[in-house]
């Protein structure tokens, strides 16, 4: 019965991956042509296929004669998400650490960092998790947006939990908590309150852990969210086995197995088989136990993480030796080799951390013929650098000549727009209306306005609104308009208001992209982002998603 069991969860899971087979063949197609060729022609075929496949909402093409550079940082970092979605971990971070040098400067550089935490999460390198991380939290909190740093905040505490010091963790997810309260997004809250349910549960503390993966779900089927909801399950699930309610765990893992499976996120899939598995063994019904381990271990051997793989292994062998002793004897030689493994990694990577911060220097002492072979590498060296320098110079001289082309196109653009900007200028005065009435009301909560700052607040709106119906808005440009230098406009709103101007101005950007896409759903999100003072939808859509933590045609779904 046990083997009957086995297979047809099996079977299903192979079933789950056979559909996925042929969208992968197009993908690694697209990803293998462009390699061989970094043509604008062949970036676009690529992008194409990922927005036909809804992982970009909006098609991204880029003109011909786009430097290779820029192709290749965009494709790799997409490739890398792609892969990552696909659960090919080592793959994804080989093309994420191939982008990351390309998009330094870039906006998507933060992202490309992130996804590189989060992937070196997942193959159990704890050590380049936390260098790309806090690289993104640096980048974050330059910036100064709560709901970003937030987000990296999270990713630092799950790579403290991985690397099994939860006392850590617990100082990123409450300061990320308290940040995603600040920015007022109730999905980046949510996936906090879920990290915090791990961290309380590695902590010892599953009343809290409860608590907080309850908290967590209930937000996430408010927002409609049935792939996140899942996991919110299995988080409450692990809080439930550390108070021993074996029986309510059951129940909660029946219903998140099957969901898990059907979504095809079979690393969730693995850890939740193990959570069942330690419920089943609790309750000591050993032989029902036996195929959620076994596919645990199955699955997590194919992903190439070690530290879960050695949970499925160990249950594994508790709950096979009564019965079959030979096949558990297996279990625990293949327990014990993961558990070498982890160790070794975790002293090497210790070893080398204590060698870049303290150095050895008597390891690194050169005999005379090294340091020959140095000076004639500084004398090639510089020969090099003086011909970068010169292709630098030749660079920026197209570079510069391409802007040019560029800005003539956005003009271009601007004037044919001008048309839609007139027909919601309506639209445009009831926006300023309500945001000079949420300010009002924002600031009556701690202070009561003097007529000044009233005055100078109306006159703040008024000129952020206008820039922004006409298609250009920053920080500079309003200052100029206020009649003051932007050191001045920066100490006067800071003082009235508590924001920065570019804050302050995002906001008022983002609060009519959430009018519109609400009371108007005829625009489409090209539209929406011309409104908004964005030519670029890309951008548009990426600045969307980091206020809300959603896409804008995300939006307008939940909305309906």
């Amino acid at each position: 019965m046990t083997r009957k069991i086995y297979f047809i969860l099996l079977c299903l899971v192979l079933s789950a991956a056979g559909m996925q087979a042929a969208d992968t063949a197009t993908f690694e197609a697209l990803l293998q042509q462009f390699d061989k060729s970094a043509t604008a022609s062949n970036a676009n075929a690529f992008f194409t296929f990922l927005q036909k496949e809804e992982f970009l909402d909006e098609p991204t093409s880029f003109p011909a004669g786009t430097p290779a550079d820029s192709l290749k940082g965009h494709v790799w970092y997409w490739s890398a998400e792609y892969l990552y979605d696909q659960q090919q971990y080592q793959r994804a971070a080989e093309y994420g650490e191939k982008a990351w040098p390309l998009l330094k400067g870039k906006d998507e550089e933060s992202d490309c960092l992130n996804l590189l935490a989060i992937i070196f999460i997942r193959l159990a390198n704890y050590s380049s998790a936390a260098k790309y991380a806090k690289l993104c939290y640096a980048i974050d909190e330059k910036n100064g947006d709560p709901d970003i740093m937030s987000s990296t905040l999270n990713t630092l505490a799950a790579i403290f939990m991985s690397a099994n010091q939860p006392e850590e963790a617990e100082k990123y997810v409450m300061k990320g908590l308290e940040m995603a309260e600040k920015a007022n997004n109730p999905s980046r809250h949510a996936i906090l309150l879920g990290t915090t349910s791990e961290v309380c549960h590695a902590l010892g503390d599953d009343k809290r852990s409860l608590a907080y993966a309850e908290k967590a779900y209930e937000m996430e089927k408010k927002l409609g969210h049935e792939d996140k909801a899942v996991l919110r399950l299995s988080q409450k699930a692990s809080a439930l086995l550390g108070l021993h309610d074996y029986e309510q765990a059951e129940d909660v893992l029946k219903e998140a197995i099957p969901t898990l499976r059907q979504l095809g996120d079979l690393h969730s899939l693995a850890i939740a088989d193990n959570k069942m598995g330690m419920a089943l063994l609790c309750q000591k019904r050993e032989a029902e136990a036996v195929p959620f381990y076994r596919e645990a271990a199955q699955l997590l051997q194919k992903m190439g993480d070690m530290a879960n793989e050695m949970h499925a292994r160990r249950g594994l062998y508790e709950t096979l030796w009564s019965t079959q002793p030979d096949s558990a004897k297996i279990e625990l030689d293949r327990f014990n080799d993961l558990k070498d493994s982890l160790y070794t990694n975790a002293s090497a990577e210790s070893l080398a951390k204590y060698n870049a911060e303290f150095g050895n220097d008597w390891l690194q002492k050169e005999n005379e013929t090294e340091r020959a072979a140095k000076r004639r590498a500084f004398v090639i060296g510089t020969i090099a650098v003086l011909a970068l320098l010169l292709l630098l110079a030749a660079v920026w001289w197209v570079m510069n000549r391409r802007h040019k082309k560029q800005r003539a196109i956005n003009e271009e653009l601007t004037a044919n727009i001008d048309e839609l900007r007139e027909k919601y200028r309506i639209v445009t005065q009831q926006l300023e209306q309500e945001q000079m009435r949420e300010a009002e009301t924002e600031k009556e909560k701690t202070e009561e306005l003097s007529a000044a700052d009233r005055a100078f607040l109306e006159k703040t709106i008024n000129v952020v609104s206008t820039m922004i119906h006409n298609g250009q808005v920053d920080a500079e440009g309003v200052a100029r308009e206020m009649g003051m230098s932007l050191y001045q406009f920066r100490q006067r709103l800071t003082s009235v208001t508590g924001e920065k101007p570019q804050d302050f101005i995002n906001a008022l950007r983002m609060k009519r992209a959430q009018h519109l896409l609400t009371n108007h759903p005829e625009l489409n999100i090209t539209e929406v982002a011309v409104l908004c003072a964005y030519n670029d939808t890309p951008n548009f859509t990426r600045a969307f998603k980091k206020h809300f933590g959603v896409t804008p045609k995300q939006y307008q779904k939940v909305g309906d």
